[in-house]
C-alpha cells in the first residue's frame, strides 16, 4: 500500500470516530456535577460495591434513608383511612400480624353482610332448627338431633 492510501484510510476512520465522539457528548457534565452526583449516591447508598451486584442501600437498608415514593393520595385521605381503620380495628399490632378486630372481636363493630332475608323469615328458620334439633352443640360441632336422636322428630 502506498503512503497516500494509508493516510486516506486513517483520515476516514478518524473522521468516523471523531464524529461519534462529538455526537455522544451532547450533554457535557462538569466536574462539579459529577462530584455532586457521587456525593448524593454515597449519601443514599446508590453505589454498587464488591462482587455482589446489589447496591449498598439494598444490602444495608437500615443505614440509608428510605427513598420517598410518589403518592397520589392527599393527606386528608390518609387521615380519613387511618380513622376508619382505627374505628373498625383493621390495624395490625405487634409481631403477631393479627388485626385488632381479629384479636378482640367484641370491641369492634361487625361488618354487616347484605341479606335479602326478612327478620320474620330468620325467626321462622330458628324456630324450625330448634324444633328439629338442627343446631350445633357448643364446641363439638355435632348437631343436637345427632347427639340425641330420640328427642327430635326424624325428617
Amino acid at each position: 500500500m502506498t503512503h497516500t492510501k494509508v493516510s486516506t484510510i486513517v483520515c476516514a476512520f478518524s473522521a468516523v470516530f471523531v464524529g461519534q465522539a462529538i455526537a455522544s457528548n451532547d450533554s457535557v457534565v462538569t466536574r462539579a456535577q459529577v462530584k455532586a452526583e457521587l456525593a448524593e449516591a454515597i449519601r443514599t447508598g446508590n453505589i454498587v460495591t464488591g462482587e455482589s451486584s446489589a447496591k449498598l442501600n439494598e444490602q444495608f437498608p437500615h443505614l440509608y434513608p428510605q427513598q420517598a415514593a410518589a403518592s397520589n393520595v392527599t393527606r386528608a385521605q390518609v387521615k380519613a383511612e387511618l380513622a376508619e381503620a382505627i374505628r373498625t380495628g383493621n390495624i395490625v399490632t405487634g409481631e403477631s400480624s393479627a388485626k385488632l378486630n381479629e384479636q378482640f372481636p367484641h370491641l369492634y363493630p361487625q361488618q354487616a353482610a347484605a341479606s335479602n332475608v326478612t327478620r320474620a323469615q330468620v325467626k321462622a328458620e330458628l324456630a324450625e332448627a330448634i324444633r328439629t334439633g338442627n343446631m350445633v352443640e357448643g364446641e363439638s360441632g355435632v348437631k343436637l338431633n345427632e347427639m340425641y336422636p330420640g328427642k327430635y322428630p326424624t325428617q
